[in-house]
């Protein structure tokens, strides 16, 4: 695709330069992550009222050495699982607008820094989506890696049981999500790597680009010739670097992206 000339200043580039993007390209890869889904009522971690913001004690429950040597942590962490919002949570409209432009064929892929499989709830395929920070729809033992479904755990943590073992071996369960401290699958990471290679447009939807190495997808997908669209709330790394930056609420800017595409 020949190259256009884009503002990346965040003052500057226009729906329809952005929507001119997607129009013209021939495969399209989405890094999506949590911002993408707060207008699902599923707060993000970095944003003004994250999770994390608002509470840094809670990033003890997603770092793999603090919740492997601390049961408090643990009981605490299957509380929040119980309690998420993603259990009770629907796809948004930018959701169902990438579904919608899946179906022109241009999607190469939705590659997913979320856990909570709203990408599948509003009818896009597990063959378009790269969960690489995992799913918290099911539960892994960290011992002998049996996985299970999330709501078969939490039924016994409804039932009384805090810290719930693996019925199989008696090791420590979790999300089957990726921890700080925890490697990525080799096989998802590939299959994200893949993605962004094989794109002509990369675009960053509601991400801070600031968790690795999801967010060297970028430097992959430029590296092999991709334009790249970073469209978030807040200021990332990457704006400089961007095609393009846009700062509108994505749940209303991506139906008009895309059905411009």
């Amino acid at each position: 695709m020949p190259r256009q000339s884009v503002s990346a200043d965040p003052a500057g580039p226009s729906e329809q330069e952005v929507a001119a993007l997607l129009h013209s390209s021939r495969s399209v890869t989405v890094l999506s992550g949590a911002g993408l889904s707060t207008d699902s009522g599923i707060a993000d971690f970095r944003g003004p009222q994250g999770v994390w913001t608002k509470d840094p004690s809670a990033q003890a429950m997603f770092t793999l050495q603090r919740y492997l040597s601390d049961p408090e942590v643990r009981r605490r962490a299957w509380r929040n699982r119980r309690d998420h919002p993603a259990w009770v949570a629907r796809p948004n409209a930018g959701h169902t607008a990438l579904t919608a432009f899946a179906r022109t064929g241009r999607l190469r892929a939705v590659v997913t820094q979320n856990i909570d499989g709203l990408h599948q709830a509003s009818g896009l395929g597990d063959g378009c989506v790269v969960e690489i920070h995992g799913t918290l729809r099911q539960a892994e033992c960290l011992q002998c890696g049996g996985r299970v479904p999330m709501p078969d755990v939490l039924a016994r943590v409804d039932a009384g049981e805090v810290d719930p073992a693996c019925l199989v071996c008696g090791g420590i369960q979790k999300s089957a999500t990726i921890s700080f401290g925890q490697s990525l699958v080799p096989a998802v990471l590939a299959a994200a790597v893949d993605a962004a290679r094989e794109c002509d447009l990369f675009v960053t939807v509601g991400t801070s680009l600031q968790v690795q190495p999801a967010a060297s997808l970028c430097d992959i997908a430029q590296g092999a010739g991709a334009r790249l669209v970073v469209l978030n709330a807040e200021p990332t790394p990457y704006d400089r670097q961007a095609d393009a930056v846009l700062r509108v609420p994505l749940a209303t800017l991506l139906p008009r992206l895309l059905t411009a595409a």
